[in-house]
Parts: C-alpha cells; sequence; structure tokens
C-alpha cells in the first residue's frame, strides 16, 4: 500500500467531514438525489445511456449514485472507505439503502465475473493506488454490451502535468493523468465504443466524462 495513497485516504474522510459538517443530512440527501437526477437527464442527452441493472457504483463515496438508483435497480457499491463514512458522517447510513449490497474494498481487490450492465465510477478513478490495474477491473466486471460512465480531472496544461506527477501538489488525488492517458487506455479494451465529453473546465483540470461500451 503505498504512502501517498494512503495520506490521499485520510484526507479525504477529513474533506467529507468538513464539507458536511453544517449540512444537514436530510437537506443534503435530497439536494444530492436531485443532483444525479440532473446529471442522468444530462448524460443521456449526450450518449446513448441504456440505463439497466445489476448495476455497480464504483468508488461511490458517502452519498453516490446509488442513493438514487437503488430504488429502481439492484446496485452494489464499492468503496474502501465505507466503515469511516459510517462511523464519522451522520449523512451516511447504509440502512437506508436495502437494496444497496455495500462492499468495503478497494477498486484494486474487487475482481468480479462479467455481470454489471452499467457502472459509474464518478470522481474516483484518480483516488486509487494502481490506476490501470482498477481500470482493468471495471472492464472485467462489465458484462457484454454493458456500459461503464466514469468522470474524472485530467490536466490541461503538458508543463504542468509531470510536476503533479512528481509531487503531492493535489493531495485527495494520488493519480494524475491527461486525457490522452484515459482515451489510450479504453480505446485499448474497445476502440470502437468509446465518446467522452468536457464537464468543466478549470484553471490546471479539465472535468470529463467518458462513455464506454463494452463489446457484445
Amino acid at each position: 500500500m503505498s504512502f501517498r495513497w494512503k495520506i490521499a485516504q485520510a484526507a479525504e474522510i477529513r474533506w467529507w467531514q468538513n464539507y458536511l459538517a453544517k449540512q444537514q443530512p436530510k437537506d443534503y440527501l435530497a439536494w444530492k438525489k436531485n443532483y444525479w437526477r440532473n446529471f442522468l437527464q444530462e448524460l443521456q442527452a449526450d450518449f446513448p445511456l441504456q440505463l439497466k441493472g445489476p448495476i455497480l457504483d464504483a468508488g461511490a463515496g458517502p452519498a453516490g449514485i446509488f442513493c438514487l438508483l437503488q430504488e429502481d435497480y439492484p446496485l452494489t457499491a464499492l468503496d474502501p472507505l465505507f466503515p469511516q463514512y459510517a462511523a464519522k458522517l451522520p449523512h451516511f447510513e447504509p440502512a437506508q439503502y436495502p437494496n444497496t449490497q455495500f462492499v468495503h474494498q478497494a477498486l484494486e481487490d474487487f475482481v468480479q465475473p462479467a455481470q454489471f450492465s452499467t457502472i459509474f465510477c464518478l470522481n474516483a478513478i484518480n483516488h486509487v493506488q494502481n490506476w490501470t490495474l482498477c481500470l482493468q477491473n471495471l472492464i472485467r466486471s462489465l458484462a457484454p454490451g454493458g456500459q461503464l460512465i466514469l468522470s474524472t480531472d485530467v490536466h490541461r496544461h503538458p508543463w504542468l502535468y509531470p510536476i503533479f506527477k512528481a509531487l503531492p501538489g493535489d493531495i485527495l488525488h494520488p493519480q494524475q493523468h491527461q486525457l490522452q492517458h484515459y482515451l489510450q487506455a479504453l480505446q485499448a479494451f474497445s476502440p470502437s465504443f468509446l465518446d467522452h465529453k468536457r464537464l468543466k473546465r478549470e484553471a490546471i483540470f479539465d472535468y470529463e466524462l467518458f462513455f464506454f461500451q463494452k463489446e457484445d
């Protein structure tokens, strides 16, 4: 287990504690469900999303897309920090989600047969230890014809990328990559079924969404 990843995980739980400190759980979760509804509407407007279960929410966090979709689909949520969320965040109570199976495991260790029709990995893939292995595990877990929706920050400036790669300038995100790295990695699995869209532009990063469909 890398030291940088352990530091990032500790910083992640502190970030959530600070972010949610003044937000009432009921109000925050209602807002988050609405956020996910809007996200899906925009996604379906841009990509040929065929939402069906079973669904995996990989790197779900305390209020991932599972909190909306578990009402209608069999769902598995994966995150190594679930015990810390449950202990430290009143906003996360697994008992509220009876249709969701919560798996306390890192994505590197999540080895599943090709069973999920839809996989979401939203703002999580740059939190992992082994980026390549995690991408492989996501694709392996997709059923034939299944769809992966992945979002992440990517570096905008080639000159800043090696600096962030070498130094912990972005402590929450041990993985630092450019757009071409994601495109090349996903195209290696299936070059015919990949599209992407920039969701947000910021000073250092673009926030990109990747839509991947596994061949039948």
